[in-house]
């Protein structure tokens, strides 16, 4: 699974999802955002992997949005806290995202001999995903939203990773990563209705 068009589709498909998650205010539309991103991903890491061990990170990302899914609709307070007006404006973001796109591509660009063995679009792919992660880290402090920034970081260090190594103890680490993340989020989450009962 290596032609050039898919990959650029993957390429748009998880920029396109990454921006959507980094403005959206609606919790069920950013986990659906999410779902899609994880398609771009298995995309992607299909092109270095077989398509068997590649759709791991697809499944594992659909199961972490699930869990943070039901965490959010099981509390509605929660639910009401992450609709609330986005602290930094849309626009802010959308800008702060472009100079993260400026920066992945000066540095894919000038990173040539250090990553021979991965693609110009893979790395810009997989670079952008963790910027835009780290982006949406350090302009929240919302649980939800946190683990989606976490979730889309290491989706980026995946496609990298897949294309130099493809061990299969490793995947399956990297897939209970993601669904500890989630766990871990989906704790945070119901906590504080935890406290209220008791």
């Amino acid at each position: 699974m290596n032609s050039e068009p898919l990959i650029f589709g993957a390429i748009v498909l998880v920029s396109l999802t990454s921006l959507y998650i980094l403005i959206s205010r609606d919790w069920r539309f950013s986990i659906g955002a999410l779902a899609i991103q994880y398609v771009g991903v298995f995309l992607l890491v299909g092109t270095a992997w077989p398509i068997e061990l590649a759709v791991t990170k697809m499944v594992a990302g659909w199961m972490a949005g699930a869990i943070l899914g039901i965490a959010v609709a099981s509390n509605p307070e929660t639910r009401v806290d992450i609709e609330q007006p986005l602290k930094f404006g849309t626009s802010f973001r959308l800008l702060s995202a472009a100079i993260f796109a400026l920066m992945v591509t000066s540095v894919v660009l000038h990173s040539g001999e250090l990553l021979t063995s991965i693609s110009f679009v893979i790395q810009w792919g997989s670079f952008f995903l963790i910027g835009i992660g780290l982006l949406q880290l350090s302009l929240t402090s919302h649980p939800l939203r946190v683990v989606i920034g976490l979730l889309t970081v290491l989706s980026g260090f995946e496609i990298i990773y897949a294309t130099m190594e493809s061990s299969v103890l490793v995947t399956g680490l990297l897939a209970g990563v993601n669904l500890g993340l989630a766990l871990v989020g989906a704790y945070l989450l119901v906590a504080p209705a935890m406290e209220v009962s008791n």
